[in-house]
């Protein structure tokens, strides 16, 4: 297949790893000659309970023999839509109780912009440099990556960019600010974690100058970190929370949440405010579900953090790692050079092992693997990169 799918499948690389995939199933994805690949990589944070998880294959198969698409996002009761914004709800203080699905992380980013814009009346965005919130233009416009926005310019006017971490820049921050948008955890950035308190006084800055702040949990959400939502690591409660990735299981969804008041501002002047035809779509809010319902009734939470430790023990002593950034199951090894890192990936990649890059820091290798991978998985996949980190 590797001839069609690079003639007729628009590509995003000139290099793409063009793996033919036959099946996946727990921890591990098979090639269609019957090679088992050990998955730390998950989707890119998306499989948080693996592959063809029964539990979520069973909600899909259930909501396929009651009905599929029916209407737009809004228009009628749809059970899964509804249990599914409840359940989120019940993650999350009461006043963050309005839940709007979308199809993906990149939607909810979108969403989330124009709430912040609707609400306060304002139409400036304070973003930070290196983010990454999706890839259409108005998540684009909020991702402070030169590299890969000039090609695409002029995008959405009115955004300005700040360092993460750097406390200096909150003066940046002013009473023409509608939102601030920030990752809980920075993803392509290099796993970058808050220090220093430093969400909690972007989120003081926004109180005093009537800003809202948004988080971004597209990746740090759904128990990935240890907590459902990463931000409850870091003694800050957003305005406005954007979720997708991890969220459905292995399907396409995404979220932006708010307290009704905040939310409600969407639905008149203009009506319409904001909308999705397949946004909450039945069989993919069941899925949700009943991925939500694992995570929260189970121990996968603590079990990441746990996970963890086994991880970052087994390199922290290794030379070759400079440094382990990240938190719970969102873990990146940095090594001297990208060179290096591209070394280890591709080499692991041929014993078996699937690694993967982050985007904008090229001597990152990404460990995310399933929040449901075992103690042995884990142990076998890190073997493999100490026999690579060994090579450099």
């Amino acid at each position: 297949m590797k001839d069609d799918f690079l003639k007729y499948q628009g590509q995003t690389t000139p290099h793409p790893l063009a793996i033919e995939i036959s099946h996946a199933k727990g921890s591990y994805i098979y090639d269609n000659k019957g090679k088992a690949m050990l998955d730390f990589v998950a989707g890119v944070s998306a499989n948080s309970l693996g592959h063809n998880h029964p539990k979520v294959n069973e909600a899909i198969k259930n909501q396929l023999d009651q009905y599929t698409h029916v209407m737009v996002y809004g228009e009628f009761i749809q059970k899964p839509q509804l249990e599914l914004c409840k359940a989120l709800a019940a993650t999350l203080p009461p006043n963050l109780s309005s839940v709007y699905l979308v199809n993906s992380g990149t939607e909810a980013t979108e969403g989330a912009l124009k709430l912040a814009k609707r609400f306060t009346g304002r139409s400036e965005i304070i973003a930070a440099k290196n983010a990454y919130h999706g890839n259409t233009q108005g998540a684009m416009s909020v991702c402070g990556a030169e590299q890969q926005n000039r090609a695409f310019r002029p995008l959405i006017p009115g955004s300005k960019f700040i360092e993460y971490n750097n406390e200096h820049h909150l003066e940046k921050i002013t009473s023409k600010t509608a939102g601030v948008i920030l990752e809980t955890i920075q993803g392509g950035a290099g796993f970058i974690e808050p220090q220093n308190n430093y969400l909690t006084k972007v989120k003081q800055r926004c109180e005093e100058v009537g800003a809202l702040l948004i988080l971004d949990e597209i990746q740090s959400g759904t128990g990935r970190t240890g907590k459902f939502w990463g931000f409850e690591n870091y003694n800050v409660t957003p305005d406005i929370i954007i979720t997708g990735k991890g969220l459905g299981g292995g399907m396409p969804i995404g979220a932006f949440i708010a307290s009704f008041e905040v939310m409600n501002c969407l639905k008149e002047h203009p009506k319409l405010g904001h909308i999705t035809t397949f946004g909450g779509h039945p069989v993919i809010a069941s899925a949700g579900l009943a991925t939500v319902q694992e995570i929260t009734s189970s121990n996968l939470m603590e079990e990441s953090l746990r996970k963890e430790k086994i991880i970052r023990d087994i390199f922290k002593n290794h030379p070759a790692v400079k440094e382990i950034r990240g938190k719970g199951l969102m873990l990146a090894l940095l090594v001297d050079t990208p060179e290096a890192a591209s070394q280890v990936i591709l080499n692991c990649l041929d014993k078996g092992l699937i690694l993967f890059w982050l985007l904008f820091e090229g001597r990152a290798i990404r460990i995310t693997p399933p929040l449901t991978i075992s103690d042995e998985e884990i142990e076998k996949g890190c073997n493999l990169i100490l026999s690579e980190l060994d090579k450099l």
